[in-house]
């Protein structure tokens, strides 16, 4: 006689996230020192409390449901990302959040990749199912579909702009492209081709700003310029932030006592306020936390039964690896500022609860072995 438990959960993935929940509010707490505003780790609590709240909706849910209205989720992003453009008003000329008053801002390019990842599963799963022995015909219409729906949604984030989230959308495609099973020919051919476009186009910038600006526009121009800023290490933040992290030695200066400003420390530099408090020591037992959670996840890999869920998690793993190494590597000086905050640890609602939606997936897919015990 065997009992069913639907919402058993992952012990050691959830002592994560609760760690990561202490750290980011603490962390946090710090960083509104500098920004007169103390009212940010109670929102971040706030948000922990809903993201815990849609990851047990997850659960109930289930997997299955979410993976068979996957393109319905899909349509909604899209009509989200269309409306935000069309009626948005801008923040920091910037239309990326939908303003709910008495609640803060929805960014829906963040649930958005989660969205992707979903989808791409699917279409990934289904070209599996339909093609036993797949030709090259067949693997670059593959291509063909998970490049058209990657591009829909990197085109109107890139507009909002937001370059950070569209370099996201593509590791996400890449990621699961890469362990859909096609042949490493064509990463070959299309990594040659994207390495030309993107040589050629760093050419006419150094070369001629006249030239670029004419021919690629003014505000590309900037973003251009605002990624390339790094290779000097030039710019307040950047030099700030470095500046907080080195002056922390090993131990750092304690909790609340970050020694110096720099912009957004809530957000995109949170990593340089919590090296800043904390040193060295406590830098590295944060990093040996996020690495502890990348293998877990993945080690899912190899314990799931069901390919799509496979691809699910690499997609997952493929972003939130990226996004770990590019915040804290643009924090540190070692690769250019995108704006691409730090999973579960910077503030933002729209982005922990994405994430905590994407927690509530891989419960799921997790336990689905632990629910059937004897």
């Amino acid at each position: 006689m065997k009992n069913i438990s639907k919402y058993k959960v992952h012990t050691s993935l959830l002592v994560t996230i609760i760690l990561f929940a202490i750290i980011s509010v603490i962390t946090i707490y710090s960083a509104s020192l500098l920004i007169n505003d103390q009212t940010l780790y109670i929102k971040q609590i706030i948000w922990y409390i809903i993201g815990f709240v849609l990851a047990y909706i997850i659960m109930t849910i289930g997997n299955k449901y979410i993976y068979n209205h996957a393109f319905i989720l899909y349509f909604m992003g899209i009509l989200a990302l269309i409306f935000i453009l069309l009626f948005a008003p801008p923040i920091n000329n910037i239309r990326s959040w939908f303003v709910l008053p008495g609640i803060g801002t929805i960014q829906p390019s963040e649930f958005m990749k989660i969205v992707l990842i979903i989808v791409l599963a699917r279409v990934i799963n289904e070209f599996h199912e339909n093609n036993s022995n797949p030709d090259t015909k067949d693997e670059f219409k593959l291509i063909l579909k998970v490049v058209g729906l990657t591009f829909i949604p990197s085109i109107l984030t890139f507009l909002q702009p937001d370059t950070g989230v569209v370099l996201i959308y593509l590791i996400i495609m890449t990621t699961m492209l890469f362990i859909s099973g096609i042949k490493y020919q064509w990463f070959l051919v299309f990594g040659g081709a994207f390495l030309l476009i993107v040589g050629l186009v760093l050419g006419v910038y150094f070369t001629s700003d006249d030239l670029f600006i004419k021919m690629f526009g003014t505000d590309f121009f900037l973003r251009v310029d605002r990624l390339l800023d790094w290779s000097n290490q030039s710019g307040f933040q950047l030099e700030n932030g470095m500046t907080a992290i080195a002056s922390g030695g090993l131990f750092g200066h304690g909790w609340t006592k970050t020694p110096i400003y720099f912009p957004e420390p809530q957000t995109d530099f949170i990593f340089a306020v919590f090296g800043s408090n904390f040193g060295l020591i406590g830098s590295l037992g944060l990093l040996s936390l996020i690495a502890f959670f990348d293998l877990k996840l993945i080690s899912l890999v190899e314990k799931t039964n069901y390919n799509i869920d496979k691809f699910v998690i690499s997609g997952i793993i493929g972003m939130l690896i990226y996004q770990q190494v590019q915040n804290i590597g643009m924090t540190i000086g070692l690769l250019p500022i995108t704006g691409i905050t730090l999973p579960f640890i910077s503030y933002g609602g729209s982005s922990l609860l994405s994430y905590m939606i994407m927690l509530g997936i891989l419960f799921n897919i997790s336990n689905a072995h632990l629910r059937y015990t004897n």
